[in-house]
């Protein structure tokens, strides 16, 4: 039989015999039994039969308690539900019995049966200290007997499962003692079995183990610390009995003789010591030394000198700050050693504190003379310059200890503007002694420099359109001279342009160099300036310098652009006229418009202001070319309205708008007797036509060249011939009866770009001076007229627009 089987029988068997004693039905057993364990058979011990269980709704009733049991309704065995933890259900002490309790409820008949399951306690908890760590504070006085009582342990467990003893680390000074309370609680004392001595331990670390009862025994630990307080039972001590010091005569006041060190093997007050002169010492010597009571320093006080005392003695008591104080003693004896003590003596006999960075080489400042009151070789002096290779002076001896202070090298104030002279004379005794005098020496200025501006040339950008008197640049040099050589005056050097003095166009501060405009400067007429100014100090004789000024006049976009192609007055409308049948793409008109500005000021794009229909033309932004986005048809009106604005890209951006009324009109084709009527059928394939259309562009491009060269070649200046009146108009028209479609006074810009736009359009551009010399007639020949007219025609008109060209 397994132990399992054999403890649900003995138990089986208890709980059979405890009912038979009494009414309510007892059950035994351990805590922490794993779920499922069966306690009994609760059918068999109640009399009941199994399997009526479930028809008769047995059920479980507990009283005051979780539902730790079950019953198998199928079975009637009584089994575990849910682990018990008898710690738990059970956390009071008083008694070692801990009793869970039921009711057993069936129906058909109603009966109730009362069942008690005492839980019995299993080691399943160790003991535990409530502190880990237990300080402890024993002073080294304590008598060997004295008790301490320590912090108890405590274990949830009962009976033999509780607290049986308590274990101490191993100790040559302490031991423990374990009672027993009226409850059965175990208590321990730590007990002093042996002398404290701080001095040799002072913590003492002890391991206390609580051990319980149970099978197999718990335990637990908690760390002793014990601090062992200080009595005062030390007396300081010096390491030596007996100090020997050397001191040299004259020392400084306050310099250190030696630092006394007396210890103390107690500690906090026991410990700190004070040091005090005895009744042994002299009053005369605690005049000559002071000794510091903290820290035991030995300084010197007052003047020492060998001739008048040789050695001294001093006795020096340390004593702790205990209520019942102890104290050592020691003696100190100071040797005092003989030095040179007479320092050599400087006197300056004259001297001049002002001399002129002119002054020549060995000019005399000062003489001076040296003594020392000492004889033999510490009356013996030597006079020197401190410093002497980085200064320009030199001593020269005139006569026996009396010496010269000359210029050596040439002086320059604006590099150094004074000098510091240490003089130092040193004996000849051991150690030497020392000692110095300074002299003073002012260097005066003289005009020996000029002007100097920090740069060669100055560039100003000034916008066009400034206000007069507007604050240009601050010119201002420096001059490292002093005073009136320093002082400077500006003014500018007279130049002309163009008929005109700077000093009109510009004007200067002269006492502090602020360039100032005088009027308001055009981009267009003026772009820069280049003058110089000078500046000059109020030395004698003065001296002077220039810089160049570079005045650079910024663009303002002040200027609105011109529309000059196509021209016409004020207000007045453009009327181009277009055939219904043109194609898309085709080139309706070029708008050219001019901007005086430069820059991103000048730079200008076209829109539609205003436009009669929208998808029909096209405007390109950057060279005014109105184009035909798509071909007439039927429902477009005839006149077309466009409103063109031309805007510079200047801020804020100016412009100009111009309106062109686009007539369409027919073209009707006329035959002639050479006409071919075309036939059904299509002669021309694609590649022919293809080839057709590149010959003739050739064709007409060598044309043109040609043409053009012709006139280029033809032309001749005519500055008193006017040019023909008879070819001036105000409206452009695509008609082929009109031999010049415009004329305007055009610059060479304009010139350029018409020619450009006019040639594509198939005309021959021309233009001529006038008589004034003051611009050109532009005219343009429609290309049209041109095929029109006779080779002699064509080749006289050729010749009389190339002779007015220029």
């Amino acid at each position: 039989m397994d132990p399992r089987s054999r403890w649900r029988l003995g138990f089986a068997v208890l709980s059979a015999l405890w009912s038979l004693a009494s009414a309510v039905t007892r059950y035994s057993i351990p805590e922490e039994i794993p779920v499922g364990s069966v306690i009994a058979n609760i059918a068999a011990d109640l009399g009941l039969d199994a399997h009526t269980l479930l028809e008769r709704k047995v059920k479980l009733d507990y009283i005051h308690s979780k539902k730790y049991l079950e019953i198998n309704k199928d079975t009637g065995e009584l089994f575990i539900a849910e682990k018990i933890d008898r710690e738990y259900l059970c956390p009071a002490k008083t008694s070692s019995f801990c009793f869970l309790k039921m009711d057993v409820i069936i129906e058909s008949p109603i009966r109730i049966f009362n069942i008690e399951l005492e839980i019995m306690d299993i080691n399943d908890n160790a003991p535990q200290f409530r502190r880990e760590r237990i300080p402890l504070d024993v002073s080294e006085s304590a008598t060997p007997g004295e008790r301490f009582s320590l912090t108890n342990a405590v274990d949830a467990d009962v009976g033999e499962n509780s607290i049986e003893t308590y274990y101490l680390s191993e100790s040559n000074e302490f031991t423990i003692e374990i009672q027993s309370g009226s409850d059965g609680t175990k208590y321990v004392d730590l007990v002093l079995k042996a002398s404290l001595d701080r001095e040799k331990q002072a913590v003492h670390t002890l391991i206390l183990t609580a051990v319980d009862g149970g099978i197999p025994a718990r335990s637990g630990t908690a760390s002793i610390i014990i601090q062992v307080l200080d009595t005062n039972d030390n007396a300081p001590q010096f390491d030596r009995q007996v100090y020997s010091v050397d001191l040299i005569e004259n020392a400084p006041i306050g310099t250190l003789i030696m630092q006394l060190n007396a210890t103390d093997l107690d500690e906090g007050v026991n410990a700190d010591v004070t040091y005090s002169f005895t009744l042994y010492t002299s009053e005369k010597t605690q005049e000559k030394f002071s000794l510091d009571p903290n820290n035991g320093e030995i300084r010197v006080k007052d003047v020492i000198d060998f001739e008048e005392v040789k050695s001294f003695e001093m006795y020096v008591e340390a004593k702790d700050k205990a209520v019942s104080p102890l104290s050592g003693q020691c003696k100190i004896l100071v040797f005092i050693t003989d030095l040179n003590d007479n320092h050599p003596e400087i006197t300056i006999k004259s001297s001049q504190s002002f001399i002129k960075e002119n002054d020549p080489i060995g000019t005399v400042i000062a003489v001076i003379s040296v003594s020392d009151r000492d004889s033999g070789d510490n009356g013996k002096v030597v006079l020197s310059i401190h410093k002497a290779e980085m200064l320009p002076f030199a001593l020269n001896k005139s006569s026996d200890d009396f010496f010269a202070l000359t210029v050596t090298e040439s002086l320059d104030r604006e590099r150094v503007h004074s000098y510091d002279i240490t003089l130092q004379v040193t004996d000849r005794g051991t150690p030497p002694l020392t000692d110095n005098e300074t002299i003073s020496v002012t260097i005066q200025d003289v005009n020996d420099n000029a002007p100097t501006f920090p740069q060669i040339l100055y560039t100003i950008h000034l916008m066009e359109n400034n206000e007069p008197g507007a604050l240009l640049a601050s010119l201002t040099a420096q001059d490292p001279d002093l005073h009136e050589n320093q002082y400077l005056v500006y003014f500018i050097i007279e130049k002309e342009i163009v008929n005109t003095s700077m000093s009109m166009l510009f004007s200067i501060n002269p006492e502090n160099g602020n360039l100032y405009a005088l009027r308001t400067f055009d981009y267009e007429r003026e772009k820069e300036f280049l003058f110089h100014i000078e500046a000059r100090d109020s030395g004698l004789p003065p001296l002077s310098s220039n810089v160049t000024v570079h005045i650079i006049i910024l663009d303002q976009n002040d200027n609105t652009p011109l529309i000059v192609s196509p021209w016409r007055p004020q207000g007045a409308v453009i009327e181009e006229k277009i055939p219904r049948s043109s194609d898309k793409g085709s080139l309706v008109t070029k708008v050219i418009a001019l901007d005086a500005d430069s820059m991103q000021n000048s730079r200008i794009t076209y829109q539609f202001l205003q436009i009669t229909d929208t998808p029909l033309f096209s405007l390109d932004q950057y060279n005014g070319e109105i184009r035909t986005t798509r071909m007439f048809s039927y429902r477009d009106p005839k006149d077309q309205h466009l409103v063109i604005i031309a805007r510079d890209n200047g801020e804020p951006p100016r412009s100009a708008t111009v309106t062109i009324k686009i007539s369409t009109v027919e073209v009707v084709t006329q035959f002639t007797e050479t006409t071919e009527v075309p036939v059904e059928y299509d002669l021309i394939t694609d590649l022919n036509l293809y080839l057709l259309i590149g010959l003739g562009s050739v064709l007409f491009l060598l044309l043109i060249t040609i043409l053009v060269i012709i006139v280029l070649k033809c032309q001749e200046p005519k500055p008193s011939q006017a040019a023909p009146q008879g070819r001036n108009s105000v409206i452009s028209q695509r008609n082929s009866s009109t031999i010049a479609d415009s004329t305007l006074i055009s610059s060479d810009a304009y010139w350029y770009s018409l020619f450009l736009a006019e040639t594509r359009k198939g005309k021959v551009v021309v233009r001529q001076p006038l008589p004034n010399g003051t611009g050109y007639i532009v005219s343009s020949i429609p290309g049209s007229a041109a095929l029109t007219e006779t080779s002699a025609s064509r080749s006289s008109t050729l010749q009389e627009s190339s002779s007015d060209l220029p």
